[in-house]
């Protein structure tokens, strides 16, 4: 992207290539969310959030996560990622069990009715995916895209404090 002038006013600002860039990416963002989510919700039974740390478990397999880990895949406090694994305890899609190389440990796995419920998730997931996030773009364009939203991902997770 080019440079523009200063900014000295707030049109200027808000007219700024870079802020109206970032701006529809989030607002995009924003949307894709609430438009995915919901379907996960209504199709599914479970929040996009839930949908994202059964997808953390899964790549885990059976030996689980530490809620430290599920709260840093997540950015998100461990007393927030407690919370959430209790809604999802109680739903029956995880489940707690002692950690065999820490005595004070919980490691966090799934469920069948968890396995269920992801795989069930994921179908939804992909079908809306395909609908909303790439049939829009030009065929030409998708790979492209794809890679360099892995970048920025990489490059903010990185940019991020690490939570302890």
């Amino acid at each position: 992207m080019g440079e523009q002038a200063e900014i000295t006013t707030a049109g200027d600002a808000a007219n700024h290539e870079l802020v109206l860039a970032f701006g529809r990416l989030q607002g995009a963002a924003n949307r894709l969310e609430y438009i995915l989510g919901r379907a996960l919700e209504e199709e599914c039974g479970i929040s996009h959030l839930m949908f994202e740390v059964l997808l953390i478990l899964g790549r885990a397999g059976d030996a689980g996560l530490s809620m430290r880990s599920i709260a840093q895949e997540q950015v998100l406090t461990t007393g927030g990622a407690t919370r959430l694994v209790d809604r999802m305890e109680a739903a029956g899609l995880v489940e707690r069990a002692a950690d065999p190389a820490d005595r004070r440990g919980t490691l966090v796995r799934l469920t069948p009715e968890g396995e269920t419920t992801v795989v069930r998730a994921a179908q939804v997931h992909v079908t809306n995916i395909r609908r909303y996030f790439v049939e829009p773009l030009p065929a030409d364009h998708r790979t492209r895209f794809a890679e360099d939203l892995r970048l920025l991902s990489h490059s903010a997770r990185d940019a991020l404090p690490r939570l302890r």
